[in-house]
């Protein structure tokens, strides 16, 4: 779609800046390892010969390899013969292929491990908790134990005392297909709180969890916590990492924006595309807890990432692109992942235009009216990388009043090359 720009229509001057966040130190991942290990080991139930599932999910976690490596290794000098298998609810398309995928490109292979990988989309009941039908991935079921290691951090989508982590992987990552789809649907009348406190803790009581292991990642896509849990500590674990995760959420130093331009977004990047956190809102899903601040008019986004093998989950946060984003959507996939999550909204193409030139045009003819001097434009690389970005001259008043922003250049008009795309990147 083309739009005509009105002849006399400008565009904003932009300056970078810089933030320096307080970011926790990163750990030594093979000495904090060790040193769990032999606070938990003595208790652990493994016996020669147990067959026991190492459960990994879709989501891209600092030294994964490493620490999927020294867990299985672990299990095997205590006699154990683990596996490992897919703990990624609907994630690949909810296919036995899509999701062995997802694990060989994290690393997570039988030759890289030494242990079989095995995934199956197969579920079992596992009785009932306050009314909702449990399910378990048949694999995990049949284990004489089960392990999983995930990152925990805040959610994109509800609040709670336990949000993303080890027993939302072993609620809705085991729950394969089937249990993340009723759990989600279960949500939109109860919660996603509530629904995900009442599975996990029957989990944790009535199967075979061995341990949990549970990260925090910091602003610099380091491991800054590691920490094991049992079924009888996890909770309140993962309870005290979430509000370190908190701290170490990246955010935008303004709390109201007319236009963020993002340059991707992707399943890599979060498990919305763009982290609500970060951005702010309602988001799309019906069960979206509201997130106030910032407050942003219009969201442009200029692509989608290699790594999302066209999942465009977060697309109805979008309200404009062009085709550089929009013909990477693989629709299918897309389309299973926002129907399990009960967001069909995330299936909305947003207003497409040919150019980014027509794109940033049609986001500023769509908000107040606004002068070039209080204009509030801010383009970042992602919400996951948020140190840098270019900021328009309406920011700078609240920025200057900040600790830990720096102005790093001089104004530069926001250009656009002969084709209609932005010349500056994040």
């Amino acid at each position: 779609m083309r739009l005509p720009i009105p002849d006399d229509f400008a565009y904003p001057e932009m300056f970078r800046i810089h933030q320096h966040p307080d970011i926790p130190a990163a750990v030594n991942v093979t000495d904090t390892l060790a040193t769990e290990w032999k606070k938990y080991s003595h208790s652990m139930a493994v016996q020669p010969g147990d067959r026991i599932a190492v459960g990994i999910g879709s989501r891209d976690i600092p030294d994964l390899v490493l620490i999927v490596k020294t867990v299985v290794t672990w299990l095997k000098q205590a006699g154990a013969e683990p596996f490992i298998t897919s703990a990624m609810g609907s994630h690949g398309g909810a296919t036995v292929q899509g999701q062995t995928e997802i694990l060989a490109k994290k690393g997570i292979t039988a030759s890289q491990m030494g242990v079989p990988v095995r995934v199956t989309m197969d579920v079992l009941p596992m009785g009932e908790a306050g009314g909702i039908p449990l399910y378990l991935d048949r694999l995990s079921h049949e284990a004489d134990g089960i392990v999983l290691i995930n990152r925990v951090k805040p959610h994109t989508d509800f609040t709670g005392p336990i949000e993303s982590g080890v027993i939302k992987m072993f609620s809705i990552g085991l729950g394969n297909q089937k249990g993340a789809d009723l759990y989600h649907r279960t949500a939109v009348g109860r919660g996603f709180s509530n629904v995900l406190l009442a599975v996990g803790r029957h989990l944790l009581q009535t199967t075979r969890f061995l341990f949990g292991v549970a990260v925090v990642e910091n602003q610099n896509k380091a491991i800054c916590d590691i920490r094991l849990g049992t079924a009888q500590d996890m909770e309140h674990i993962e309870t005290r990492l979430l509000e370190k995760a908190y701290h170490c959420l990246p955010g935008l130093p303004l709390d109201t924006i007319d236009l963020l331009i993002v340059d991707e977004m992707g399943k890599d990047i979060s498990g919305a595309g763009m982290d609500p956190n970060v951005v702010g809102g309602k988001g799309v899903c019906i069960w979206s807890d509201d997130r106030p601040l910032p407050d942003i008019t219009r969201i442009f986004v200029r692509d989608l990432t290699a790594a999302s093998k066209g999942n465009a989950m977060g697309l109805g946060m979008v309200h404009v692109a062009t085709p550089k984003l929009v013909d990477k959507i693989d629709m299918q996939t897309t389309a299973t992942n926002a129907v399990t999550a009960c967001c069909p909204e995330d299936c909305k193409i947003p207003l497409t235009l040919a150019t980014e030139k027509e794109a940033v045009a049609a986001a500023l003819l769509t908000i107040r009216p606004y002068t070039l001097e209080d204009l509030r434009v801010v383009h970042i690389k992602n919400t996951r990388d948020i140190t840098r970005m270019l900021v328009s001259k309406g920011c700078l008043p609240d920025l200057e009043k900040k600790p830990g922003i720096s102005i790093i250049s001089d104004a530069s008009t926001m250009t656009f090359d002969k084709t209609g795309h932005l010349s500056a990147y994040v």
